[in-house]
């Protein structure tokens, strides 16, 4: 049996309101990284901003302007995430599942650790929200991945949103929290629940609904009533 090309590297196009911009930037400044940073060092610095994330959202609860920090985390996260498998197709590194697989992976830590962060500046039943919060964002990946495998197409952006977008807005909302203080949080929370469930239940009817109709198109009855009609039997 011939092996399935792995398409884990080739990305479906991305559509929202910052990928033109934000694939110009990348393919400008690809280039310009020293030769002695390598695609792998991008990946794995998403540990440590992982870390930062934690560590930030532990300093708030003494002092709120120390999320900052956390908004510092999600940039630099943006930057070695958006560089790292760009940085590999450039010098030809030959890392392509290896880096499929661990870049996603951390992607996955970061942003669990982002709701982790905030369990330190909240209280009561919004330390519950912020767990299941993390789980719809857990289905939608899963949702993601599961999807790649059925499709061979790596989808990264769903209703006109992709990461580049939920990071900043994290970042607009760690601004509020700054601003209004914890209880800001506290009060959106049940709103950004919603949004992500709701959003989390358009996604998979989509993506059901065209896994269905691959399968409906690919049974074997339409098989033959496709060889049926090539040869002119009824």
């Amino acid at each position: 049996m011939a092996e399935t090309t792995f398409a884990g590297d080739k990305k479906s196009p991305m559509r929202s309101p910052l990928a033109g911009i934000e694939k110009r930037f990348i393919l400008a400044y690809v280039e310009k990284f020293p030769r002695w940073i390598e695609t792998y060092h991008l990946t794995l610095l998403t540990v440590l901003w992982s870390v930062g994330l934690i560590g930030f959202g532990y300093l708030a609860r003494f002092n709120i302007h120390w999320i900052w920090g956390s908004s510092l985390m999600l940039f630099l996260q943006w930057f070695t995430d958006s560089f790292d498998g760009a940085l590999g197709r450039h010098r030809d590194t030959g890392l392509v599942k290896w880096g499929y697989y661990m870049d996603h992976f951390l992607d996955f830590v970061f942003m669990w650790c982002l709701p982790v962060g905030y369990v330190f500046i909240v209280s009561g039943p919004s330390v519950f929200l912020l767990f299941v919060v993390a789980f719809v964002y857990s289905a939608l990946n899963v949702n993601a991945f599961l999807s790649f495998a059925c499709t061979n197409e790596f989808k990264i952006t769903y209703l006109g949103i992709g990461p580049t977008e939920v990071r900043l807005l994290f970042i607009l909302l760690n601004v509020l929290v700054i601003s209004f203080g914890p209880g800001f949080l506290e009060t959106i929370l049940p709103f950004v629940l919603g949004a992500m469930t709701a959003a989390l239940c358009v996604i998979v009817h989509r993506t059901q609904k065209q896994i269905w109709a691959m399968d409906m198109a690919n049974r074997p009855e339409s098989l033959l009533r496709a060889r049926n009609a090539s040869t002119g039997i009824a």
